[in-house]
């Protein structure tokens, strides 16, 4: 997929997003319309996965570590085919495997079950040291919330896969400033996130996580980083592409209403028609 393309999915994304959570009535919707550029980015360029075979040999990983922003996996994954797109529609269903945690028993694309804040990261470098001895030449991406970064096992692990030089992984900080209870900087700050990656020996880039260049550019860097694993501090907006939720921490754990929901439709469909006209250009 060229640039367009790719920002036209990310749009379906969000569509699937809006959804999901609507349907559900519950959700964590905010911090999932944030990543969702960046998670387009990596099922349908960066990473190297069929939805064939999820469990092919050497395929790249995605772990979720801010596992309360499934319904983003979730919807990347179905426009990716990994299972039918009427199935966001069940999410956080009774008797459903789209549960508000990815689960990895159930759900075909999903590497690791999270939701308990920096497991996912640790488990993420874990899967590459294992990949380093086992000469599996798959990557292993995990996304990490701002807010999670409050975690100590997120600097241990920080830490460890300096030491272990492990440049098969890339670690993605959703920086959108903003967490459940209001804003990072009050509630515990996490600044300075770049120079903290840096003190610990991490080759670090900043983007804009809602620039498709930069975010592909990126992930092109990291694979060119030899002896140090990679961390991509991407400055988003909670919320991104919903007016009324956009920088808003309300939204961080709340599904929108009927005419809530249309509304943000309406708003993301208009943006996808313009991204279909600018295609055709």
């Amino acid at each position: 997929m060229n640039i367009k393309e790719l920002e036209m999915k990310a749009t379906e994304v969000r569509c699937g997003i809006i959804r999901s959570t609507h349907a559900a009535g519950s959700g964590h919707p905010g911090g999932s319309l944030s990543s969702a550029d960046i998670v387009t980015a990596l099922y349908f360029d960066e990473m190297n996965i069929d939805p064939a075979d999820p469990k092919m040999k050497g395929r790249d990983k995605l772990i979720l570590s801010k596992g309360h922003v499934a319904p983003a996996q979730y919807a990347a994954l179905a426009e990716r085919g990994f299972f039918p797109k009427e199935e966001l529609l069940t999410l956080r269903k009774l008797g459903a495997r789209l549960q508000g945690h990815p689960n990895m028993e159930y759900v075909p694309g999903v590497e690791m079950s999270t939701g308990s804040l920096g497991q996912g990261f640790a488990t993420a470098a874990g899967m590459a040291i294992a990949n380093k001895l086992d000469k599996d030449p798959g990557r292993v991406y995990a996304l990490l919330g701002d807010g999670e970064l409050q975690e100590g096992i997120i600097w241990e692990t920080t830490m460890s896969s300096s030491h272990y030089k492990l440049d098969n992984l890339v670690a993605i900080v959703d920086h959108n400033g903003l967490q459940i209870d209001g804003p990072n900087d009050e509630v515990m700050t996490v600044m300075p996130i770049a120079d903290k990656f840096q003190a610990f020996g991490w080759n670090v880039i900043v983007i804009d996580g809602h620039d498709m260049e930069q975010i592909l550019d990126a992930f092109k860097q990291a694979r060119t980083c030899e002896g140090r694993p990679t961390a991509i501090i991407a400055e988003t907006t909670k919320g991104k592409g919903v007016s009324f939720m956009e920088g808003d921490a309300g939204w961080h754990g709340k599904a929108a209403n009927d005419e809530q929901t249309e509304q943000a439709l309406a708003e993301l469909d208009q943006l996808l028609q313009e991204q279909k006209k600018a295609l055709e250009v």
